[in-house]
């Protein structure tokens, strides 16, 4: 069942299966991603970029890395929600390892350009990490067109069970887990 289960998520994404991981929850996915990231990347830079309007899932990560260490730019949105992809790219430094924005905002339906937010990041050498939660099921998603190197998702969005979330992971990215000790 679980194996079906990814090939679903995977066919809704076109995305590999095997680049689907299931966690807790949506915040657990989101957890996954950037400090999996920042701690995977430390040695090449401690700076990620999100935004100011993310959900506390990534905010909250974003202050905690703070704590250690970590250089966190919060870039503010304009009236309709959206960053300036210019004020993005004029944000990258080269110890950045991560930027982090929400596909579509839980509490306006403000949609981010993924995809020109995936491209500066590809240009700059940056791993790009959506938390498609609200988007995922409503929003046509293909990640082999998206460039998207990690994607959260939580099931009881889409008519799962609540307490699953899932993610994408573009195969090469690196993370460093969140639990160790077990192999799955």
């Amino acid at each position: 069942y679980v194996d079906e289960a990814r090939e679903k998520v995977g066919s809704l994404l076109n995305a590999s299966p095997g680049e689907i991981v299931f966690t807790g929850c949506g915040t657990e996915s989101d957890n996954m991603a950037i400090k999996g990231v920042a701690f995977a990347l430390k040695d090449k830079g401690r700076h990620i970029i999100t935004t100011r309007v993310e959900h506390h899932a990534v905010l909250n990560t974003g202050q905690f890395l703070e704590k250690m260490d970590y250089e966190v730019t919060y870039l503010p949105v304009d009236r309709d929600g959206l960053i300036d992809l210019e004020d993005l790219r004029r944000s990258i430094k080269p110890q950045t390892v991560l930027i982090t924005i929400m596909f579509a905002n839980n509490e306006t339906g403000t949609i981010s350009p993924v995809q020109e937010i995936g491209e500066i990041a590809r240009e700059k050498g940056v791993i790009f990490h959506t938390d498609a939660i609200q988007a995922v099921g409503k929003l046509p998603i293909d990640l082999r067109q998206l460039p998207v190197d990690i994607l959260s998702l939580s099931g009881h969005k889409i008519y799962a069970p609540k307490g699953i979330g899932a993610q994408y992971i573009r195969t090469g990215t690196k993370l460093m887990p969140l639990i160790h000790g077990g192999g799955q």
